[in-house]
C-alpha cells in the first residue's frame, strides 16, 4: 500500500517542477522500494515481541542526481517518509522514533546510481509520534508540551478565527500523548468528537476550530 500511495500521490505532482526533475535517471518510485526492503530486511524483535523496523534512512547520489534532486528535496523527503509510515502500518511495524530521510551527495558514484543505508534511531522520550498539518508539514512530538492556539508565542500557530489564543496543549504521557482543550471558545474535537481532554491514538484526527490535525503513533 506504501508503494502504491507513494505512486499514485507522485502522478499527482509530476508537473512542471517534478516533470522537468524526473523525466529521466533515477525514478523516485525506485528510491521508495529500495526504502522499504530495507525497513523489511532490517526489522527485529523488539522488547515487547513487536516487529521494530529502522526509521532513518540515507539515500546517497551522485553530484549530478543531487544537483537536480534539490529542486524537489523537500516534497521527495516528505513523500518517501509517508511511504515507510503506510508501510508500517500495514505491516504492523513499530518505530522507536521520528521516521527521517535525508539525501546525501556521493561525489564517487556515477550518474543514475544510488545507494540506500537504514538504521534503527531513537527519538525523545521512546514514544514516537508526529502531527500532520493541513499544510503537509510534520511536526515530532517529543517530551515537551506544545501549545496550539492563535497567537504567536504558541508553538503551531494556526491562523484560524475560530481557534483562540491558547486553544489546546499536546502534553506527553507515559504511554503516548494527549490533547487538553484550554477552556477554547470552540472547543477541541477527536474524531468529531468534542473532548476536554483526550489520549490520542494512531489516525486520531484532532479539529481545532476549523482547522484538522492528523496524530500519527511512530
Amino acid at each position: 500500500m506504501g508503494i502504491r500511495n507513494f505512486e499514485t500521490r507522485l502522478e499527482r505532482m509530476v508537473e512542471g517542477t517534478f516533470a522537468r526533475v524526473f523525466k529521466s535517471g533515477i525514478r523516485p518510485v525506485e528510491i521508495a522500494r529500495r526504502l522499504i526492503r530495507a525497513m523489511d530486511d532490517g526489522r527485529t524483535v523488539g522488547v515487547s515481541g513487536e516487529s521494530v523496523v529502522p526509521n532513518q534512512f540515507f539515500v546517497y547520489l551522485s553530484s549530478e542526481d543531487f544537483a537536480r534532486f534539490q529542486e524537489v528535496e523537500g516534497s521527495l523527503r516528505r513523500e518517501l517518509g509517508e511511504a515507510a509510515r503506510e508501510h508500517a502500518r500495514d505491516e504492523g511495524y513499530h518505530f522507536m522514533g521520528p521516521v527521517g530521510v535525508e539525501l546525501v551527495e556521493a561525489a564517487n558514484y556515477a550518474t543514475g546510481a544510488f545507494q540506500l543505508t537504514a538504521r534503527l534511531k531513537e527519538g525523545a522520550g521512546g514514544n514516537p509520534g508526529s502531527l500532520l498539518l493541513p499544510t503537509g508539514d510534520r511536526v515530532p512530538l517529543g517530551n515537551a508540551v506544545l501549545t496550539i492556539g492563535r497567537l504567536p508565542d504558541c508553538n503551531i500557530v494556526l491562523a484560524d478565527p475560530n481557534v483562540s489564543r491558547h486553544h489546546a496543549e499536546i502534553r506527553p504521557t507515559a504511554t503516548g500523548y494527549q490533547v487538553v482543550d484550554l477552556d477554547s471558545t470552540n472547543g477541541t474535537k477527536v474524531n468529531g468528537a468534542r473532548v476536554s481532554d483526550h489520549l490520542l491514538d494512531d489516525r486520531d484526527e484532532i479539529t481545532f476550530g476549523n482547522t484538522l490535525i492528523r496524530f500519527e503513533a511512530s
